[in-house]
């Protein structure tokens, strides 16, 4: 027997799922170990071995592929627990990482701080010589600037170093001297070329993630020889993956070249598997863990990609999958402030100690135990028995909230959940009704742990009729990493537009980048026929301060020149959809150009092989539950049906609670669930929707 793995690091749990060569698929969960994360993937590998029945050696020898979704980056930005870094810039330019690109305040935000820069000013140096737009040098390197640079470095006692001269996107000559300097000066200082990571004609952007990928870059090395090392202990000799922040799956060497794409990486997940699970165009994922509530919207049954993801003040530079995150997670902490008012996150009490039903030390009331307390989560079946709750504690914890506030336990515990909701809402509306997206018009599908316990109140909030219960909820993270493909985005810059379109100019630029994608498959071993080429450029109206990307076909990698009418109006469609404005008489210019190398992997054999058997006589829930649904209702005996002895097609209605091992679901009145062939839960509401559905 063989298996695959894919593991994904969460803020309380480590979810493992793994596939054998059947096609058969189990989910493990183990605690995360914060500050030693590859324990905790040891740990959750020794829980599915225990699951097997195998040792935990016998089992990681038998596995033949592993892919992993880290946390490891983004916790230290977020912690502000980076490396100490050098940048070096032009002369006359250091405060560029202060000024960054001048965005507009709110209107009503008539005092603010100015935000440190990432990069402190005594850390930022800079060097004489000046290369200009079209890559004519006008200012020769001052080499020995450089190295009285480097010699400041030293004694400041940098442990990673940026560089981002002007226009090295268009001459990098500069750049890679200055590299050979410091390689020199400063022999074992990792460098990031701002060239290089992010090939893009804005300064701020190229160089901010020259300098956030310089932070993380000896973190991100460490962690990945200490994976290695427990791995190859354990008696690993197979494959290993990470996931990267645009949609897919990076080996190792591309990662260790880049780590700045293993930011926010393991949320891009939750998207992928949505889009394969379902085939509606428009899609909410929710994906509600420990610590985050994570959130996505896709349009046309495709990604959407953002290039203003934010660090903090700074914007993270590179373009990456568009996920939200707030902190509304199982483990956030519920508190009353001065004014008598509930908040509900975003402290977590994380892995350690947990929430106070963990049994693990924790006092501090959290949504799990007030779903605990709720009678919503049965404390003798978490994680389908193997970890058994502290009821006792929970109430002990939601009743310093139920003093505060001078209210019931169980009242108190109410509070939090719908104040818990409320924030996951607010959430969902920051990436659809404030980037003019109708929600109503979308399709829901959980993620996480917990979503299932929310879902069916926040879905009548917002006004949805329908929703997804995943079989593999839990980990649908993990899930995504299963069948997600390969991939690699190459960008370059070429200026061109309209007026003067030079075809054979990009379809030389677009062989440079796709040269560049095919020496990454021969890498990673991507054999001929899973190979393909995705392009898209980033293009503007004449005098226009941004771009917008605007995806189109190339075959072959070929543009001519009859191919210019529909690039353009590609454009004028795609800043319709952005802007609600389109400007057809307005010349367009053609700035940067992408291509998105992907290597097919397996996935959708493995997604085709989970076919569940028709459901055999009638639906009869294993049990009941006593559970509190808010002083109107109080509390209501609520059957409770096992997942796991659902057929296809069969049929429930709320108010229920649906368990599996490793989540509950809560459906309301109204809403009716019917298990799809992969055994997932299709939530309709309304009984004139699920009689439509029925026929």
């Amino acid at each position: 027997m063989t298996y695959d793995v894919c593991i994904d690091i969460g803020g309380t749990f480590t979810d493992c799922l793994v596939a054998d060569q059947n096609g058969d698929i189990s989910i493990f969960k183990a605690p995360t170990t914060p500050g030693e994360f590859e324990k905790g993937f040891i740990d959750v590998l020794n829980v599915a071995a225990e699951g097997f029945g195998l040792q935990p050696r016998a089992f990681i020898e038998q596995i033949a592929l592993i892919v992993h979704g880290s946390t490891v980056s983004t916790n230290a930005l977020v912690e502000k627990k980076t490396v100490r870094v050098g940048l070096l810039l032009n002369d006359g330019h250091q405060d560029m990482l202060v000024l960054r690109e001048g965005p507009r305040k709110g209107a009503f935000e008539w005092k603010l701080d100015y935000p440190e820069p990432y990069v402190p000013r005594n850390l930022t140096q800079t060097v004489v010589g000046r290369i200009d737009a079209r890559g004519k040098v006008i200012t020769p390197l001052d080499e020995a600037g450089v190295r009285a640079a480097a010699h400041h470095f030293k004694v400041s006692g940098v442990e990673a170093l940026a560089v981002g001269l002007l226009w090295s996107v268009v001459n990098p000559s500069h750049e890679l001297r200055v590299a050979e300097i410091l390689a020199e000066e400063l022999p074992g200082i990792p460098v990031t070329l701002s060239h290089e990571i992010n090939p893009m004609p804005r300064e701020y952007k190229r160089v901010i993630a020259a300098a956030i990928d310089a932070s993380i870059r000896p973190i991100v090395q460490t962690y990945i020889k200490r994976l290695e090392t427990a791995l190859t202990s354990g008696g690993f000799h197979g494959e290993l993956l990470l996931a990267n922040c645009i949609g897919g799956m990076m080996p190792l060497s591309e990662m260790l070249q880049k780590p700045i794409y293993s930011v926010m990486s393991g949320p891009t997940l939750a998207p992928m598997a949505a889009l394969a699970l379902s085939d509606e165009p428009d899609i909410i994922v929710g994906d509600m863990g420990g610590t985050t509530f994570d959130v996505s919207a896709l349009r046309g049954h495709q990604l959407i990609i953002t290039p203003d993801s934010m660090i903090h003040d700074d914007s993270l530079g590179i373009p990456k999958v568009d996920v939200r995150s707030v902190g509304a997670g199982g483990g956030s902490i519920a508190s009353v402030d001065i004014g008598g008012l509930l908040h509900v996150g975003p402290q977590s009490a994380g892995a350690r100690p947990g929430p106070a039903c963990y049994g693990q030390g924790g006092l501090a009331p959290t949504v799990t135990d007030a779903n605990v307390v709720l009678g919503i989560v049965d404390p003798d079946y978490f994680l389908g028995g193997k970890m058994k709750l502290d009821t006792d504690a929970a109430i002990a914890a939601v009743s310093q909230i139920a003093s505060a506030l001078g209210i019931g336990v169980q009242e108190a515990a109410w509070s939090i959940y719908t104040t818990a909701n409320h924030n996951m809402v607010s959430a969902i509306e920051e990436i659809t009704v404030r980037e003019g997206l109708n929600p109503r018009e979308s399709f829901f599908v959980c993620g996480g742990g917990a979503t299932a316990i929310h879902i069916a109140e926040m879905v009548d909030i917002l006004g949805l009729t329908s929703y997804m219960i995943p079989r593999f909820m839990a980990g649908l993270s993990a899930f995504g990493g299963l069948i997600s493909d390969i991939c690699r985005e190459d960008n370059a810059v070429f200026l061109t537009s309209d007026a003067a379109f030079n075809a054979k100019g990009v379809t030389a630029t677009l062989g440079f980048l796709t040269q560049r994608g095919t020496s990454f498959f021969d890498g990673a071993g991507v054999a001929g026929e899973n190979r393909s080429f995705e392009f898209s450029f980033r293009g503007r109206y004449e005098f226009q301060s941004f771009e917008i990307e605007v995806p189109f076909d190339a075959p072959g990698g070929q543009v001519t020149a009859d191919m210019l009418p529909d690039l353009v109006e590609a454009f004028h469609q795609m800043h319709e959809r952005i802007y609600s404005i389109r400007s057809d008489n307005d010349t367009v210019e053609f700035v940067a150009w992408k291509s998105r190398a992907v290597g097919k992997r397996d996935g959708q054999d493995l997604l085709n092989s989970q076919r569940i058997a028709q459901q055999s006589g009638p639906v009869v829930p294993k049990g009941a539950r006593q559970v509190y649904l808010g002083p109107q209702d109080g509390k209501q005996n609520l059957a409770v049906y096992d997942l796991r002895g659902l057929g296809e097609s069969a049929t429930v209605s709320g108010p229920c609670l649906v368990e599996n091992e490793t989540f509950t679901a809560y459906l309301k009145s109204d809403h009716h669930g019917a298990i799809d062939s992969q055994g997932n839960l299709q939530v309709v509401v309304g009984s004139d929707l699920v009689k439509e559905t029925q026929e």
